[in-house]
């Protein structure tokens, strides 16, 4: 690729998704084509490896509202070929619902010796905690756990631990998941490949965007 076409490519790219994050936190005017945001987001994520870009856990600190999502779909290169899985057609998600993720830091546990991580190379991970919320009118939902951040790929490992739900005013549950009190304790030690997580592949300072680990696609605005 030229670098005359690399350089167009970057700056549709970043005027695409200028309109997307300015959409989703004003709710005013049209809403961008999904199909050229899913195309902006995957344009992002080849930039972002191609000049090894590296972030630091303390950048995502804050809360973000997820705002767009991809998810995956399986499909055939031709009729009698193995289906692979593939990005999404991807969708705003409705005002009426509301999903936000807040990362906050939290001190190294005493005694951690650095792992390996999946991909084979240490890590000067970062630890931290999340909490994950979704609001759909009188109804909330908390999952909070613990989170690792591997700087080297840029990935965000998570788990939830603890769940929070209530009805306006009225609480119906808090406390711990099922095995919450041992899986804090796993998490600890479990390296990139035994954890849910997030690759970030765009962090700024009013959006974040990552593909999980099915393979779909999100993108956050700071909230």
């Amino acid at each position: 690729m030229s670098a005359i076409r690399f350089k167009a490519i970057i700056t549709m790219t970043s005027t695409l998704l200028s309109s997307a994050v300015a959409y989703l936190r004003t709710g005013q005017g049209p809403a961008p084509e999904p199909a050229e945001v899913v195309t902006a987001l995957l344009a992002a994520e080849k930039q972002s490896k191609r000049e090894k870009q590296h972030y630091q856990y303390e950048q995502l600190l804050g809360t973000w509202r997820l705002g767009f999502v991809s998810g995956t779909q399986m499909k055939r290169s031709r009729p009698n070929a193995k289906p692979i899985k593939t990005v999404g057609k991807g969708r705003f998600l409705p005002r009426l619902l509301t999903i936000s993720i807040a990362y906050t830091a939290t001190p190294e546990p005493a005694g951690m010796s650095e792992p390996v991580s999946a991909f084979g190379v240490e890590s000067g991970a970062a630890f931290g905690s999340v909490t994950n919320s979704v609001t759909l009118g009188a109804l909330n939902l908390r999952l909070q756990g613990p989170t690792r951040f591997w700087p080297n790929t840029n990935s965000l490992g998570f788990d939830f631990t603890q769940i929070q739900a209530s009805l306006g005013p009225l609480k119906l549950y808090d406390g711990a998941m099922r095995g919450g009190t041992s899986k804090n304790e796993a998490f600890k030690t479990q390296t990139l490949k035994d954890q849910a997580f997030f690759t970030y592949f765009l962090v700024q300072a009013e959006c974040i965007a990552a593909r999980g680990k099915g393979g779909g696609l999100a993108l956050w605005v700071r909230q």
